[in-house]
This record gives structure tokens, C-alpha cells and sequence, in this order.
């Protein structure tokens, strides 16, 4: 188990210059896991108590945090992030916040899975960020409600506990609890602002969704498919090839270095459990001068299985979606596409249906995540 850093206290005044320059931050475990409050899956936050200073929307909005030193608004400094107002005690007497004071926000994850890891970025909160932090999580079927998450009858588990936070910081939390949540809610102690949150795990699919759908992409992130690794990550991650919907600007894909020698890049995917794939897709939207020049797909079934190819080296052309009706089914658990010599594809689609040995593996795992 790798030890998670942690960040208490404040971060020094901004002093001018690259506002990230002193910004703490460590290299997290868990990131290599998809984010499942990405507003790409649908992810969204429901509701907040308080945010006088700053949108509780701006938390899952992508890319850093960004800070402007000028810009300042009817009700104060203007920040990129979800701040609330300072919390008062009851009198003059009891000026202070008590214990229990401490705001929350809802947040809808975009795909329900298994939380492996939370990051709470206070990045530019450097004298306002929470004193501590703490986030529960909840399994909720349908699209409740605030009012219906904040009822009774929601059963919250504790996913980090009450624990101090640092400003201007990445404050990552290893998870441990092996269920499946589709809400989180997350608590800053007594109050402040939070710039980002990032909550990376495993997606868990509702099997009983994919059953009614029938042929769908099996291979996609919000079906339950990942990206387990790849040759190059040099420009962008290879999860952006199983996003949801078409790439919108280059970087939306997966794009590698320039390659200078005779060698190719791949990525290795797991599907969302045994399926049957009967037509793929490879679009290389927006890769112009950059895209791959040709492309393979294969499959295997099982670990240890052997790579069939189910795609023969194909020319891609640039800034296209290429489709592909294979001539006979094609059953696995796993997906390997190579690129030759070197580029890139902005999405991968396998579309099909589930085995019934697939169906029954997803099903067993959902009902012991407690879906």
C-alpha cells in the first residue's frame, strides 16, 4: 500500500507570478482509475447549503482550477471553486462555529462504481479552505432528488472521515469500502471553499440496463469498460478513447509521442464483462497531421487467453470515423487496439451484447457491491 501524502495548514499570500508555483500535490495511487464524477458520464452536484462566494458547479468542472488576482465581484474575490460564507456562533458571547457545524454539497456520480480514491483540491484557497474535510457515500436507484438524498431513509456510509486539509493542495484520500455508490456528499469543517473534486474508481453497470438494450458498446467507460494500459501516455490519456459521445478538440483523444524507431503503441482495454462483438468503430476526430496511420483490433477470452485478431492493419484517414461490420462474432473479455506507427484515435467503439456467462459475472458482482 502506497502511503498517501497529506497537506495540513495554510499555503503562503499569493505573491504574484505562476499562482501554481507553490502548489502541493503528490502522485496518487488511485488516479490511474477513470473519474467517475466527470460531467462527461453525467456526473453532477445536486445541491449545496451554502455557496455565497462561489457556484457549488465549479467542482467537477475539468481542467485546474484557475485564478485571476483581479477579479472581484459584488460579493468579493471571484474564485474559481465552491466557497461558502464564513459560519458565526450563536452570540457575542459564542462568537465561534461549534464542532458540528460544517457545510455540504451532493454530487450525483456520473457512472456508479467502487470508489478506489477522492481528491479534494484546494488549490488557490490558501487562507479560506475547510480547517477539515470529510465525504460520505450513498447508494440511491433512479435520479432522486436533493430533498429525497437528504431523507431519512438514506443510509450514508462514511468514505473519509473528519480529517484536516491544507490550503492551496491536492488532498488525496485512499478508499477501502468495496460497494457501490451512485452519490457522494461531501463535508467541509467549519466552512470555506473546495476548487475541484475527483473521484476515481470502478464502474459498476446496472446489469439488469444492459439486458434491456441489448447490442451497446461494450468496451465503454460508462457501460463499465477501462482502459487498462497503454505504450505511451504522453499526451493524453488512453481513457479518452472510451468517453462518452464524439471527441470535441484534438486533446479529447489518446495521442502519442512521435515515435523514432520500428516499433507501434497500443492500448489493452477490459470489457464490461464476456461479450459477443459484432461491429466496431475507430474515429480519429480532430487528429489531422497526428492521427494513426493504420490500425489492428483484437480480443481474448480470459486472462490468460491468446490475442485474435478480429481487425487486420487497417489505413485510417485523418479526422474520420471508420466502421467496421466483422464477418463473424467475435467473444472476449479484453480488447487490444495497436497503431502503427505511432498517433493517435480519439474513440473506440465495440459494439454487442453480453454472453450469458458475462451477464451472469456482472450480475453476481453488482448484487455483491450492494446494487
Amino acid at each position: 500500500m502506497t502511503a498517501i501524502e497529506s497537506f495540513t495548514g495554510d499555503a503562503n499570500p499569493y505573491g504574484g507570478g505562476d499562482p501554481y508555483a507553490d502548489y502541493r500535490t503528490a502522485d496518487f495511487p488511485f488516479t490511474r482509475y477513470a473519474d467517475l464524477a466527470d460531467r462527461r458520464l453525467g456526473a453532477g452536484v445536486v445541491a449545496a447549503n451554502d455557496e455565497f462566494f462561489a457556484q457549488r458547479e465549479n467542482l467537477l468542472v475539468p481542467g485546474p482550477a484557475e485564478f485571476d488576482p483581479e477579479h472581484f465581484g459584488h460579493k468579493g474575490k471571484v474564485m474559481d471553486g465552491w466557497e461558502t460564507r464564513r459560519r458565526r456562533g450563536a452570540s457575542a458571547d459564542h462568537p465561534w462555529p461549534t464542532d458540528e457545524d460544517h457545510d455540504w454539497a451532493l454530487v450525483r456520480l456520473g457512472a456508479p462504481g467502487v470508489i478506489r480514491g477522492i481528491v479534494v483540491d484546494t488549490a488557490h484557497f490558501r487562507g479560506n479552505y475547510p480547517q477539515a474535510v470529510s465525504v460520505e457515500g450513498a447508494s440511491v436507484p433512479g435520479s432522486p432528488s436533493a430533498a429525497e438524498l437528504l431523507g431519512d431513509h438514506v443510509k450514508w456510509t462514511t468514505l473519509v472521515p473528519r480529517t484536516p486539509v491544507g490550503g492551496h493542495a491536492a488532498n488525496g484520500f485512499a478508499v477501502s469500502v468495496e460497494q457501490r455508490f451512485t452519490h457522494l456528499r461531501v463535508n467541509q469543517h467549519p466552512d470555506g471553499g473546495i476548487a475541484r473534486l475527483r473521484v476515481h474508481g470502478e464502474v459498476v453497470p446496472d446489469p439488469e440496463w444492459l439486458a434491456v438494450l441489448g447490442t451497446f458498446d461494450v468496451v465503454a467507460l460508462e457501460n463499465g469498460g477501462r482502459a487498462e494500459d497503454a505504450s505511451d501516455l504522453f499526451y493524453s490519456p488512453a481513457s479518452n478513447t472510451i468517453q462518452p459521445g464524439r471527441s470535441r478538440k484534438m486533446d479529447d483523444g489518446w495521442e502519442t509521442r512521435r515515435r523514432r524507431d520500428r516499433g507501434n503503441d497500443w492500448i489493452r482495454y477490459r470489457l464490461a464483462a464476456q461479450a459477443e462483438i459484432r461491429a466496431l468503430e475507430i474515429d480519429t476526430a480532430y487528429l489531422k497531421g497526428n492521427s494513426a496511420g493504420w490500425a489492428s483490433v483484437s480480443v481474448k477470452d480470459g486472462e490468460s487467453g491468446a490475442w485474435t485478431e478480429i481487425l487486420p492493419r487497417t489505413r485510417l484517414q485523418p479526422d474520420t470515423n471508420h466502421r467496421f461490420v466483422l464477418p463473424a462474432p467475435a467473444v472476449g473479455t479484453h480488447a487490444r487496439v495497436d497503431i502503427y506507427p505511432d498517433g493517435g484515435i480519439s474513440r473506440l467503439r465495440l459494439f454487442g451484447s453480453l454472453t450469458g456467462a458475462g451477464t451472469a459475472a456482472l450480475t453476481a458482482r453488482h448484487q455483491e457491491l450492494g446494487g
